[in-house]
């Protein structure tokens, strides 16, 4: 992951509320070493939410940090007065192109303005000087993560796990009765019966901390062990989503400080499946280390529990993490940013970036990002492409659409039970492209009974004729082909294939081998 600075500005009016900074403005009056200017700001922005300003007067210069509720302390580098404006660095994360933003905190007898944007957000905030005692109690209590270990596989995850997950097609908008509207859904519609157990709540769910320490759901979810109970009831799992930041993506309360106490909250609440995101841990964790041990605190805690609970590692491929997800826990892990409901997109995670990562196999599995069937952004020929491509990476299929509402193309596509089987092969092989010819691809994956799938991907925006060979399947000749979605036998005098644009052709062969 790349690291930023940005530039922030403190414009000192030159009023005296403020020992350390009017007095600044006013040379006649000398600056005390040592003297530190603290600003609270009670009324925060959501992100990220700098509530605490602290300026130092040393005898090397300027120094001091921020301290927000997203990220913690966010130290201030290379800072230069020039006249009443301190400029100062602090990292940025996640804004490529954009690596510097401007800040102003505003200095007024009764108030300090601050302005300025970090990655996505425009921040408007107004605070106020403060004394030390005040300051201290908006401090940031930073926690040490522990060394990292080695979990041993606990047989979870045998094949790619299959469900269904709120955020794409709900995001925040999400509740007790929606949940369970899913999965009467998938209960009805046969998606259950198909294979998909899961259903996932992503972000949106979390409230606020006890004292004590622990979690509660939000209003919108009065009583999540009755709603796993429902889920339970109806022979499906309940997943949740948390964060090692201390808020998730969206904003809420995330597990920072935290994970042991979250751990069991889950498993008395009886989830089955946690999706656990770096997205707003980011900051606290930067470097393929602390993010290893970030996603080892909780996958040794979960483990601590007792419970069988399948964990989603979602740090999006940064570190390499087809490599280590297993020994810290791990059943799945993201290897690329958020899916859109396009072709452009789908296609550069499924073509692209997914195969880069090796490593997946039974217990551990290369996640691409949840299946966009039915949300309406493609074609049925790219959605059958979707399905495909999918199902020969031997990826998770996790619905992300209102299953509520599922049409009978969507359906067709998404329980088609010889296409699933290809995916849920008991060998685990992630399959792989064996020939490449311009927009024109032939990938391949050897099935744990001899067989082999083949699927010609057409990426071009024409119709193209494709032909399969035994070579391509490592078969010396073939004995049967059938066409897995069209549910027919080729005859094998006749495997050349007109393949529409962006659409594909999914086969089963069996042979002699090589």
């Amino acid at each position: 992951m790349r690291k930023f600075w940005m530039v922030f500005s403190v414009m000192v009016a030159g009023v005296p509320v403020a020992p350390a900074l009017a007095r600044e403005a006013a040379p006649a009056v000398p600056v005390r070493t040592g003297a530190t200017l603290h600003v609270a700001f009670d009324q925060r922005a959501p992100r990220p939410g700098v509530r605490l300003l602290e300026l130092t007067r040393t005898r090397a210069g300027w120094q001091g940090q921020l301290t927000s509720d997203w990220y913690g302390v966010m130290p201030m580098r290379n800072v230069v007065r020039r006249g009443n404006a301190i400029s100062f660095d602090v990292r940025n994360i996640n804004t490529p192109g954009v690596p510097v933003r401007r800040w102003t905190a505003t200095l007024t007898p009764t108030k300090v303005a601050l302005t300025g944007g970090i990655w996505f957000s425009e921040v408007r905030q107004t605070g106020r000087v403060v004394g030390a005692a005040r300051a201290a109690t908006l401090a940031h209590h930073a926690v040490a993560l522990p060394p990292l270990g080695t979990i041993a596989p606990d047989g979870l995850a045998a094949t790619p796990p299959m469900g269904w997950s709120s955020w794409n097609r709900f995001a925040e908008r999400i509740d007790d009765r929606t949940i369970r509207a899913i999965a009467d859904a998938m209960v009805s519609t046969g998606l259950r019966d198909a294979g998909y157990r899961y259903v996932n709540i992503d972000d949106g769910w979390q409230g606020k901390r006890g004292a004590d320490g622990e979690l509660r759901p939000n209003a919108k979810f009065p009583d999540m062990k009755a709603l796993a109970d429902y889920v339970h009831a109806r022979g499906l799992k309940l997943g949740l989503y948390s964060s090692p930041g201390l808020k998730t993506c969206a904003g809420y309360t995330g597990s920072y400080g935290h994970v042991a106490q979250d751990a069991r909250t889950f498993a008395r609440w009886g989830v089955d499946y946690l999706k656990y995101d770096l997205c707003s841990g980011e900051w606290q964790y930067d470097s393929a280390d602390t993010v290893r041990r970030a996603y080892y605190e909780m996958g040794t805690a979960l483990k601590a529990t007792g419970r069988a609970i399948v964990y989603s590692l979602c740090e999006y491929g940064r570190f390499d993490v087809a490599a280590w997800g297993r020994s810290v826990g791990g059943h799945l892990w993201r290897t690329t940013g958020d899916i859109t409901d396009d072709y452009a997109k789908m296609s550069e995670i499924g073509f692209e970036r997914n195969p880069r990562f090796g490593h997946a196999g039974p217990g551990g599995w290369n996640d691409p990002d949840m299946l966009e069937i039915g949300n309406g952004g493609m074609s049925e020929d790219e959605y059958r492409t979707h399905m495909t491509l999918w199902a020969m990476s031997a990826a998770p299929l996790m619905m992300g659409h209102d299953v509520r509402t599922t049409g009978p193309a969507a359906l067709a596509l998404l329980s088609h039970r010889a296409v699933i089987a290809i995916d849920q092969d008991a060998a685990g092989v992630q399959g792989k492209a064996v020939r490449v010819a311009g927009k024109q691809e032939v990938w391949a994956k050897r099935l744990s009974d001899g067989g082999v799938a083949l699927a010609l991907f057409n990426r071009g925006d024409g119709p193209v004729q494709m032909t399969v060979t035994p070579a391509d399947a490592a078969l010396t000749r073939f004995a049967a082909v059938r066409d897995l979605w069209r549910d027919a036998e080729v005859p094998l005098s006749a495997t050349t294939f007109t393949v529409p644009a962006h659409a594909t052709v999914l086969l089963r062969a069996d042979g002699e081998p090589r």
